[in-house]
């Protein structure tokens, strides 16, 4: 697995560009809507905790970390502007260290401080299980923080009373799918990167769900999206984990401001007639819950069924401590109410 394993390296869902971006056309203004608006509720936190599987030890410096599996990995962290906890010895335990640039998706490599690591190995969510890569952009292919809606989400499909159909866009290694998947759901995976499908088809292999109705489908998401509505094909619950930037297939540029707004309104109208759930996280951005909040509340003004926008953050909270890392943004619409 190791050796073949090296041919993927698949750009991150959250990266940046590698080059600076034509400046957008100015954006028209929204048409407002009209009708009732929906009940919000802000701020929300959702909380990770650890478990056997991941667990953040320590945060501080600008750096993380955490555990992975059988490998403790340290990882920067931006947003850990505070000092460390845990002694230097324990830091110095670490299997693996990413180095290099340390912005937001930067390049660089790993460092493995002990004996050398193969670049997967095998990790599980739940019991579902997935392969943990050492990418040359810092991530290991899963964002541990979306457990709480992972798990709500398998929750709200097992007692259903019929098979739910999950959209889950910008999908990455597909987690989310397999999870969904695993509880019951027919599970469509769109994602812009072959190499990323690829690791997910790998995943949904070693998790033992081949057998599971999942759909991966390696296209530009808004314009999937917009292709489903112009076919009348409908979900019950939809998942988005966009980009700040990123770019589809055929070189279609994707850019969370400019184009967030046209996606929500375009998910919207695939909504089911009897909908779920509809779940947008957003990472690395100059944006704050509200703005995610509020944009969720116009898209869904005038919507005919009953609902709330939940929004917030996702926090990981320290195995051993009384901190929490934030890591996104979040927003959802939640059919009925929170349950």
């Amino acid at each position: 697995m190791d050796g073949r394993a090296k041919a993927f390296r698949p750009r991150p869902k959250h990266a940046q560009p590698t080059e600076k971006a034509a400046k957008p056309e100015q954006r028209a203004p929204r048409a407002p809507r009209s009708g009732a608006v929906p009940a919000g509720e802000a701020p929300v936190i959702l909380e990770t905790a650890a478990d056997g599987d991941y667990a953040l030890l320590d945060c501080g410096d600008g750096e993380k970390l955490e555990r992975y599996g059988p490998y403790r990995i340290i990882r920067p962290e931006a947003q850990a502007i505070w000092a460390k906890k845990l002694p230097a010895a324990e830091w110095a335990k670490a299997d693996a260290v990413f180095t290099g640039d340390t912005d937001e998706e930067g390049l660089g490599r790993w460092r493995f401080p002990g004996k050398q690591l193969g670049e997967t190995w095998r990790m599980a969510f739940d019991g579902t299980a997935y392969f943990g890569r050492f990418t040359s952009f810092r991530h290991i292919g899963v964002f541990p923080e979306q457990a709480v809606h992972w798990r709500d989400m398998a929750a709200r499909i097992e007692n259903a009373d019929r098979q739910l159909k999950v959209l889950n866009l910008f999908g990455y290694t597909g987690v989310a799918s397999l999870v969904a998947a695993k509880a019951g759901a027919h599970v469509t995976h769109v994602d812009a990167s072959k190499k990323a499908i690829t690791w997910a088809r790998e995943n949904q292999d070693l998790a033992g769900l081949a057998d599971r109705p999942i759909r991966w489908i390696c296209e530009d998401a808004l314009k999937f999206v917009q292709r489903e509505a112009r076919r009348g094909n409908a979900y019950d619950i939809i998942l988005l984990d966009p980009p700040a930037y990123g770019r589809g297939p055929a070189g279609e540029v994707w850019q969370l401001f400019e184009n967030l707004p046209e996606m929500l309104d375009a998910c919207r109208d695939i909504l089911s007639e009897d909908p779920v759930m509809m779940t947008l996280t957003a990472y690395a951005i100059r944006a704050s819950f509200f703005a995610m909040h509020e944009m969720m509340r116009d898209v869904f003004t005038g919507y005919g069924k009953a609902g709330l926008i939940q929004s917030g953050e996702l926090i990981i909270r320290e195995e051993a401590g009384d901190r929490a890392l934030s890591t996104s943004l979040y927003s959802r619409w939640i059919a009925g109410g929170a349950q």
